[in-house]
């Protein structure tokens, strides 16, 4: 067995970003070893990835006790188990992932880049953040970025040489399970009473936006468009799922307060399964600053939603303009809320992107197609290691 470590920094992310990669991964060879901080969804996620975990002292912010703790655990994990492979997912677990592979002779040492945070950043972080990127990505034998776009950026701004980076498919961290994501396995029963218990009517038209609700994922100016669309249009409601995080990206007080007090605005906090309010939405409302490849266009696509999303990498590859969705420039909340009326106004309009919503996510973005080509990925290097294992010991001889 090929053992092989999967890192993320949160638990949440080795839940989201490679659902079924492990157990495809095992199938085949592999003994995946899943890290990241702990927390209250450890348990379901081994169960999930049907995987072992262990936790380091890992954490979203800048803390460099504790970040200089998780190298010196990751390293003594890599010379306890000494794996072929170490594949890290998302900025922190990427700088100890990567350097501490490195520094314990891991031979192959994998990032995919999913989103930069630094694309938000000035002054002096944005130079601390740079840095980071470089020394991971130094450290690594092959970077992944998610989307193309992101691959452009990454080679523009010289953070490693062109012949490192590659794009795997269309692009994405693990495709889309286009089966799960349909109305076809969906209980009538529980949709009805989720649409009740949200207080929803048949004559609504509801956009629906699925992350964290953080500045940079545009909520200040969605929250804003919406107000301003009920007087126009008071049948529209707005579902926003997922957690309300003020630590990192916090919203401003006035954002908290309608989001609160209007009673068009449905904010049901973070869901382990999505899908029910996808089966009771009719468009997506996706205005973030910065994105990898992101998977809820995708999600919302499998569901036959017309997506509105901002012209930015990853966003402006799944959502092609007047195809599935429509594409508005970031941090504009008059062009958000002209695109959100085109699509309760626009019947016609409508119509065409949903019909063509579903079939453009299945054709770019199979999640099995997607873990072939990564399972390609890592039998390519484990065959260049092997050849670089052969060559040093005829060397010796």
């Amino acid at each position: 067995m090929i053992k092989l470590f999967r890192v993320t920094t949160i638990p949440a992310s080795l839940q989201k970003l490679i659902t079924g990669q492990l157990p495809y991964m095992k199938s085949h060879g592999f003994q995946p070893l899943m890290i990241s901080a702990g927390g209250p969804e450890v348990e379901a996620l081994k169960a999930e990835q049907d995987s072992p975990h262990v936790a380091l002292p890992l954490t979203r912010k800048v803390s460099p006790v504790k970040d200089l703790l998780a190298l010196w655990q990751f390293y003594k994990l890599c010379r306890q188990h000494r794996p072929t492979i170490i594949h890290s997912h998302t900025p922190k677990a990427g700088i100890v992932a990567m350097l501490g592979g490195w520094l314990a002779g891991v031979p192959i040492r994998l990032h995919t880049v999913a989103g930069m945070p630094l694309m938000e950043m000035k002054g002096g972080m944005y130079f601390l953040m740079e840095q980071v990127e470089k020394l991971t990505y130094a450290c690594a034998t092959k970077v992944y970025p998610n989307s193309l776009v992101l691959k452009d950026f990454i080679i523009k701004k010289g953070f490693c040489e062109p012949d490192k980076v590659k794009v795997i498919g269309n692009g994405s961290s693990n495709g889309i399970d286009t089966e799960y994501f349909s109305y076809e396995q969906m209980d009538p029963t529980q949709l009805q009473a989720t649409r009740e218990e949200l207080g929803l009517n048949s004559d609504d038209f509801v956009f629906v936006f699925i992350g964290r609700l953080v500045k940079d994922k545009g909520i200040r100016e969605l929250v804003t468009a919406f107000k301003q669309m009920q007087a126009k249009h008071p049948n529209v409601k707005l579902l926003l799922v997922g957690p309300l995080e003020q630590d990192l990206d916090p919203l401003p007080e006035s954002t908290l307060q309608e989001i609160a007090q209007n009673p068009g605005i449905l904010s049901v906090g973070w869901q382990d399964d999505v899908r029910v309010y996808l089966a009771l939405s009719h468009a997506l409302a996706f205005p973030s600053y910065r994105e990898g490849l992101p998977n809820v266009p995708m999600q919302a696509g499998c569901f036959e939603l017309p997506s509105v999303v901002t012209d930015i990498n990853g966003c402006n590859e799944v959502i092609l303009q007047g195809q599935n969705g429509l594409i508005v420039p970031p941090k504009k909340t008059a062009e958000l809320q002209e695109a959100m009326e085109r699509l309760v106004e626009d019947k016609e309009l409508y119509s065409n992107l949903k019909a063509n919503a579903r079939r453009m996510i299945k054709e770019r973005y199979n999640q099995r197609a997607l873990w072939k080509l990564l399972l390609k990925e890592y039998q390519e290097h484990l065959k260049e290691h092997e050849v670089v294992v052969s060559k040093l010991s005829e060397a010796r001889v």
